[in-house]
C-alpha cells in the first residue's frame, strides 16, 4: 500500500520498523536512514527473511536539510516517518515541504544549542507571553501550518505514546464519554527495574533536560509555573502499585489546552523512584546537565553530552528490565448534565515488549504509536493538510488500531482521582 522513510534507528526508531514490518499490507517497502548506517544494516539483516515488507537502508545526516531532500527524492516516500532526534524537526519538515511528502514525528521541536542568540531571543519572548519557560514547544512546528496546507500534504506531530496516544485518549474520551471535559490529568508510571544505580529509558539528554525543567500546568485559561519536582503525589496503578509521581511540564498540555473545548484544568505527572532523582540532582548541581560548552583539555565538550555518553544506552535495557508501564488520562466532566470521572490507560509489560521486539516497554510504547500514526497517514484515514496533532483527527480508528498492535487500552468509569 505505502512506502515510507525511517529517519533514525535507537531503540523506538527499531521498535517502530518491527512493528512496519509485522504490518506489511500497509509498509510494503521501508528505507531505514541514520547517520550510522551499519546499524540500518544490521537490522535490516535482522529482520530480512521475517516480513514481506521490502527493506532497504541508506546513510543521511539529518541536521543536513540537502542531505535529506536527496535521500527523499531518491527513494520517493509516500511518507517520512522522523523517530530521529526532537532536535531535527525542523530541518526534516523542511526536506518534506521542499519535495511535498507528508511528515510525522514522535516529539516536538527543542533546539540543541539553547545558548544561540537568535533562537534565545525567540524563546524569551514566548516565555513572556505563554507563562511557561520548558524549551520544548509547539510554536515552532505550528509556524510551518500555511506552508504545508498550501503544498497539500500533512503534518502528523508527536505521535509517540504521551505525547500521542494521550491526546488520542483525550478525543475519544470527548467524543464517546463526555459532553464537556473540565480536567485531564494525565499519568505516566513506570514500575520496571533495569537494575542500574542510574539510568535514563530513553535518550538521557532529552529525558533529563525534561525532567530538570520547572513544571507547569494549564488552569483556568492560563499557564500556572512551579518549582522542578516540587508538587508529588502518590497514586496505586494497576498492575504496578502505589508510586510517587511528580508534576512535570509536557507538550501535549499546550495543544490540548487549544483543542478541547472548555477545559479547565491539564496536569501531567511521571513517576520516579528517589534514587533517580537523587542522581539527578547532583548531577545537576555540578553542571552535568548543562548543555553550554565547556573547555577541558583545550578541547570543547557538552556536558550533558558527555554524561549520555557514560550511562546505559536505553536501547540495551531491554534483556535486563523487568516490570511494568501504565500510562494513561483521567478526566473529569460532564455528560448529560451530570457529573462523570472517566480513567483509559494502557498497561505494558517490559519482559514481553522484549520478547517481541527486542525492547524495554519504554521505546515500545513510544515506537507501536509511531508506526500507527503512520498507518493513518498511509491509508488514508488522516488525511487533511496541514499540521496537527493526534486529537486533531478522529481517534476511532487510531485507538483500533492500538488494540491490534499491541498497546490494547483499558477503562474505567469510577476511577481513584489526583488531588
Amino acid at each position: 500500500m505505502g512506502r515510507a522513510l525511517i529517519i533514525g534507528c535507537g531503540g523506538v526508531a527499531g521498535v517502530a520498523i518491527h512493528k512496519c514490518c509485522q504490518n506489511s499490507a500497509v509498509f510494503e517497502e521501508i528505507m531505514i536512514a541514520s547517520r550510522t548506517k551499519a546499524k540500518c544494516d544490521a537490522l535490516k539483516e535482522k529482520l530480512d527473511g521475517k516480513t514481506d515488507t521490502k527493506i532497504t537502508t541508506a546513510q543521511v545526516n539529518a541536521d543536513n536539510k540537502d542531505e535529506v531532500v536527496a535521500l527523499i527524492k531518491s527513494y520517493q516516500p509516500d511518507l517520512v516517518m522522523n523517530i530521529a532526534l526532537p532536535y531535527q524537526d525542523l530541518t526534516i519538515m523542511e526536506a518534506c515541504l521542499a519535495c511535498k511528502v507528508n511528515y510525522m514525528d514522535t516529539a516536538n521541536y527543542e533546539p540543541e544549542n539553547i545558548d544561540d542568540p537568535a533562537w534565545r531571543a525567540v524563546y524569551e519572548k514566548r516565555c513572556q507571553k505563554e507563562g511557561f519557560s520548558a524549551y520544548f514547544d509547539y510554536s515552532w512546528q505550528w509556524a510551518y501550518r500555511k506552508k504545508f496546507e498550501e503544498a497539500g500534504i500533512t503534518a502528523l506531530l508527536g505521535s509517540g505514546f504521551d505525547p500521542g496516544v494521550t491526546q488520542a485518549y483525550c478525543a475519544y474520551a470527548l467524543k464517546h464519554e463526555f459532553d464537556t471535559i473540565e480536567s485531564i490529568d494525565i499519568l505516566d508510571c513506570n514500575g520496571g527495574d533495569h537494575g542500574y544505580a542510574f539510568a535514563t529509558n530513553f535518550n538521557p539528554e532529552i529525558n533529563l533536560r525534561e525532567v530538570s525543567a520547572p513544571g507547569s500546568y494549564w488552569e483556568n485559561g492560563h499557564w500556572v509555573e512551579v518549582p522542578a519536582m516540587s508538587i508529588k503525589r502518590a497514586y496505586h496503578f494497576d498492575q504496578v502499585g502505589e508510586k510517587d509521581m511528580y508534576l512535570l511540564h509536557h507538550e501535549e498540555i499546550e495543544s490540548l489546552a487549544k483543542n478541547i473545548p472548555g477545559v479547565k484544568r491539564i496536569r501531567f505527572f511521571m513517576t520516579f523512584g528517589q534514587s533517580y532523582l537523587d542522581h539527578m540532582r547532583c548531577l545537576e548541581d555540578v553542571g552535568m546537565l548543562s548543555t553550554t560548552p565547556v573547555n577541558y583539555e583545550g578541547k570543547e565538550i557538552v556536558p550533558i553530552q558527555f554524561l549520555k555518553a557514560l550511562l546505559p544506552d536505553p536501547a540495551g535495557l531491554g534483556p535486563r528490565t523487568t516490570g511494568k508501564t501504565n500510562i494513561g488520562c483521567i478526566f473529569t466532566g460532564k455528560k448529560d448534565g451530570k457529573d462523570k470521572t472517566y480513567y483509559l490507560y494502557n498497561v505494558c509489560d517490559h519482559q514481553e515488549c522484549y520478547k517481541e521486539v527486542g525492547s524495554q516497554a519504554i521505546s515500545y510504547t513510544t515506537g507501536v504509536p509511531a508506526m500507527v500514526g503512520a498507518m493513518m497517514l498511509l491509508t488514508g484515514k488522516w488525511n487533511k493538510a496541514g499540521v496537527f496533532t493526534v486529537e486533531e483527527f478522529d481517534p476511532d480508528p487510531y485507538m483500533e488500531a492500538l488494540n491490534k498492535w499491541g498497546l490494547p487500552w483499558q477503562e474505567s468509569h469510577h476511577p481513584v482521582l489526583v488531588d
